[in-house]
């Protein structure tokens, strides 16, 4: 497991600039090290009921450690492009059987003093089992909209998954 978190720390992401053009590449660790820019994925996954997937991240997470999120999802690698990163980062994390294709909804400026990303937002139907990697994902299930709704409040979500999906529910609103 030791090794995984090195693997990832060292992956190579482009660094972008406020329009999203890349200007740059550079390690995982030390992106976030330093704050640069740089493009994450984030899929809001359904199963064929229109439950939402919500999920506790593990304590080893390089980012957000042990919060819950609404979205499967990560960084885009290097020369990837969104739609590549939000299907394999779905397929993996959801850990389903077959080919999924993320549907894209918007993008945005994710900025906090810590972090800044290029946010591309997605949604998928999970019509399978799901059997999420166990180095991702602490727990999960499936939630109802108005489940998740009132859990908003009671559980510590991840920041960027949060203004996401507060976004989401307000242009669907």
């Amino acid at each position: 497991m030791a090794d995984e978190e090195a693997l990832s720390a060292d992956e190579i992401l482009d660094v972008v600039d406020e329009h999203d053009v890349v200007v740059g590449q550079a390690p995982r660790r030390e992106v976030y090290a330093k704050r640069l820019r740089h493009r994450a994925a984030f899929v809001l996954a359904r199963d064929p009921d229109g439950r939402i997937f919500v999920h506790r991240r593990t304590a080893r997470k390089l980012v957000f450690p042990s919060l819950y999120d609404m979205f499967v999802g990560g960084v885009v690698g290097a020369g990837e492009t969104y739609d590549a990163a939000a299907r394999r980062e779905a397929a993996e994390e959801l850990g389903v059987d077959g080919p999924l294709a993320p549907v894209p909804l918007f993008r945005f400026l994710y900025e906090t003093p810590e972090h800044t990303w290029w946010s591309a937002v997605y949604e998928v139907r999970v019509d399978g089992p799901v059997r999420p990697q166990p180095e991702e994902v602490d727990w999960y299930a499936f939630l109802t909209d108005d489940e998740l709704h009132r859990r908003l409040g009671e559980w510590e979500w991840v920041p960027d998954g949060f203004e996401a999906y507060r976004r989401l529910r307000e242009a669907r609103a």
